[in-house]
């Protein structure tokens, strides 16, 4: 299947760190505890976080394996037990057509592919039989609005933008209602993310959500951040930052092609149960693919061999 094929590609670094890893631990006589605390490093190493690493490891303890079944094979099944209860319940799809307009709210910190990500968004939502517009609120940045407007263009998406330096919040409010005017099915604000100067920011969302909502009292119905793999740890921290500012509705994951330690996805997922819309695993335009639980941990546990 194309998707998966996708995602194995896109995870391959990771796939093959981790296979990698595994292999060093396992093909090594050694004593059941020095296994066990080489697997707990390994895993940090690989961005799964130390609370996550911590319950793993205790479910390989209480299995009480011996020195002979403390081997890969069953590591790996303990191991995507765990991922499967973690992760499939944050499987949740944003981008089936619907009757009544859906206003996303887009953070997340410069440099995640925010922007990218919602020209990305836009063309699969509109292939979805969905009349989609964009609201360009970062309006900080000169290069955000022309890229924005760029992939509205090629993928024939309506935009409403204003000039650099103009107030965001009055950008949202001439998006949200035109597509209310207009019936629209979705409507998405790209806004500014500049985490340096915290207060601003604040203030600035707190001010689009309060202008949307006078157009729309129910409105934004999501507010999604992107995060960039290859961050790693510190996606937790713009996940905290954010949610002092709105109540986050999920996550759509970037660069996961970029990195081989995908596992920083496991530990936000596991620590804020947000849901997971989307990953991105490449450039090109059709590399965001809706999150799916079972792919993403076949893809991840391929042990970097095709499919």
């Amino acid at each position: 299947m194309q998707i998966f094929k996708k995602i194995t590609e896109g995870l391959r670094k990771t796939s093959k760190n981790f296979e990698s890893g595994l292999d060093n631990i396992f093909n090594k006589s050694k004593p059941s505890e020095e296994i066990l605390q080489d697997l707990e490093d390994f895993m940090i190493s690989s961005d799964i976080g130390i609370a996550l690493t911590e319950k793993i490891i205790a479910n390989v303890k209480n299995q009480k394996f011996s020195d002979e079944e403390l081997n890969k094979n069953n590591f790996i099944k303990i191991l995507k037990g765990e991922m499967l209860s973690i992760l499939k319940p944050a499987e949740s799809n944003i981008f089936n057509h619907q009757n009544s307009l859906q206003t996303i709210l887009v953070c997340g910190v410069n440099g995640t592919g925010k922007t990218t990500t919602i020209g990305k968004l836009c063309k699969i939502l509109k292939n979805n039989n969905s009349k989609v517009i964009v609201g360009a609120a970062d309006t900080f940045r000169a290069a955000a609005i022309e890229q924005i407007e760029n992939w509205c263009k090629k993928n024939n998406i309506d935009i409403e933008k204003s000039n650099p330096g103009s107030d965001p919040a009055s950008v949202a409010f001439k998006t949200i209602e035109k597509a209310k005017n207009n019936n629209y099915n979705f409507c998405i604000i790209d806004t500014a993310g500049r985490l340096h100067n915290k207060k601003n920011l604040m203030e600035e969302f707190s001010k689009i959500i309060r202008v949307i909502k006078k157009v729309d009292q129910q409105a934004p119905q999501k507010i999604i951040i992107v995060l960039d793999a290859t961050t790693g740890q510190n996606a937790l921290n713009q996940i905290e930052e954010f949610n002092k500012i709105c109540e986050l509705s999920g996550i759509i994951m970037t660069k996961l092609d970029g990195t081989a330690k995908g596992g920083v996805l496991l530990t936000i997922t596991e620590k804020y149960k947000l849901p997971i819309f989307a990953i991105g695993v490449g450039e090109q335009e059709d590399d965001l693919q809706p999150f799916n639980a079972d792919n993403f941990i076949e893809a991840f546990l391929n042990n970097g061999t095709d499919k």
